[in-house]
């Protein structure tokens, strides 16, 4: 009899009326029936195991949480529409409001407030380029250690924000590496990441017939089933059991540290499905793995303690863990404990990453980061498993042709050709059929 694999975590989203207003000028789109972000990302079909957990973790009502997933998916298409505008003075962009209607975007150049707001958003003039905040933040990465464990990028203080472990530990680590000190912000933390997998056992799967893991997404490379997860819980070789103790399969490739991903491929025992586990058990649909914005909604699944939900805080933070350091993770509010690491992070129905580390607990709250998941599936040449999907062309149709191709993972600003034009991806995401350039200007631009 065939088993299904573990499920991962939160789940598809909901849809309400899009306050945020659409693109003018040149960032308007060239096919005005073309369909919206939210219609793209299909946060429409959010579940009602999805909205109960962002109304209990964020203070929502019922029909905040409906709109808020609108407003992010329309907000990520926005902003990155205007990044691609604004070019090397774009400083960084996020959403506020209980429903995250309130799209700001961040500009070093005055002269680009007018077309921020025509777009629909606030603008705001800040000294510091995101690409410059970034490159000292890769300066700090290269010399940090345990006393300044985190370090990132906060688009809304327009600062470089360093953790602090211990007093001065960070005016050190300014002065090794010749940081100017205008750029950062110090905050002192009592907290101490560290990778959130446990010996104890439990459901979700187990290393080795030991260690304890959640699931991150189903995935599949070929005829291969399998799952993304966490780089910590297992090298290559190691073999694992199902949340059922039944054989599961083996780690086929792991980094840890340096990126925090690894990928399982399954037995034949195992299917490889487009869901995460929802609250209660519940299937959760997964439609494509479009990365949100500062701001928006992520809710999370682990084997510990279930489905829990909060905000994006920052992209691209580094944290140094006592094993060694990590980069390019994504920081959030939502809590974790042990044995959670692994699993999925979702917003909407779009999947983020899989959990690394954090600190706190889900009695009194924390901090936790994912690696997000567009890079594991390009590493490993893996295939989200997805649930629908456009129908892309008909019977008679013939292929346009192109270098655009389904299946492939494309970072903000790559450039392909489809149907004799040329596009730019305005948001990372792993290509599947139904989302061809011309159909989904919420992630490609035309040139």
């Amino acid at each position: 009899m065939l088993k299904r694999h573990a499920r991962a975590a939160c789940t598809a989203l909901a849809a309400a009326g899009m306050l945020l207003a659409g693109t003018g000028g040149a960032l308007a789109d060239s096919d005005p029936a073309a369909p919206s972000a939210a219609t793209t990302l299909r946060t429409a079909e959010a579940p009602a195991e999805l909205l109960t957990a962002m109304q209990r973790d964020l203070g929502l009502s019922p029909a905040q949480a409906r709109s808020r997933l609108a407003h992010e998916a329309e907000a990520g298409a926005t902003s990155a529409r205007l990044q691609a505008r604004l070019g090397s003075a774009f400083a960084g962009a996020w959403v506020d409001g209980a429903d995250a209607a309130v799209l700001t975007v961040a500009t070093t150049r005055a002269a680009d407030t007018a077309a921020i707001r025509a777009a629909g958003a606030r603008a705001e003039l800040v000294p510091h380029a995101l690409a410059d905040l970034e490159t000292a933040k890769a300066a700090l990465d290269r010399a940090a250690g345990p006393a300044t464990p985190v370090r990132y990028v906060d688009p809304r203080s327009n600062t470089l924000v360093v953790e602090e472990a211990e007093p001065g530990a960070a005016a050190g680590l300014l002065a090794a590496t010749g940081t100017d000190a205008a750029l950062v912000t110090v905050v002192r933390t009592a907290e101490a990441p560290r990778p959130l997998y446990d010996l104890r056992g439990g459901d979700a799967y187990y290393m080795n017939g030991s260690g304890r893991c959640s699931v991150g997404f189903p995935v599949t490379r070929g005829t291969t089933q399998g799952f993304a997860t966490a780089g910590h819980c297992g090298r290559a070789g190691t073999t694992t059991s199902g949340f059922n103790q039944v054989a599961q399969g083996s780690f086929q490739a792991s980094v840890f540290p340096g990126s925090d991903m690894a990928w399982v491929a399954a037995n034949g025992q195992w299917t490889a499905t487009p869901y995460v586990k929802g609250s209660g058990g519940a299937n959760v649909q997964v439609t494509g793995s479009v990365l949100q914005p500062v701001g928006a909604s992520v809710c999370r699944s682990g084997s510990t303690t279930g489905w829990h939900c909060g905000t994006i805080q920052q992209h691209n933070t580094s944290v140094t863990y006592p094993e060694g350091t990590i980069s390019g993770v994504t920081r959030t509010t939502v809590c974790a404990e042990p044995g959670d690491s692994g699993g999925s992070y979702i917003s909407g129905s779009q999947a983020q990453g899989v959990t690394s580390g954090g600190s706190g607990n889900c009695s009194s709250g924390g901090t936790t980061f994912f690696q997000p998941l567009n890079p594991i599936l390009s590493a490993y040449g893996l295939t989200l498993k997805v649930a629908g999907g456009g129908p892309g062309p008909g019977p008679g149709d013939p292929e346009p042709g192109g270098t655009w191709k389904a299946g492939s993972v494309y970072a903000t600003g790559a450039t392909v050709t489809y149907g004799g034009a040329s596009y730019r991806c305005l948001q990372g995401h792993q290509a599947q059929t139904g989302w061809e350039p011309p159909n989904v200007p919420a992630l490609w631009q035309r040139l």
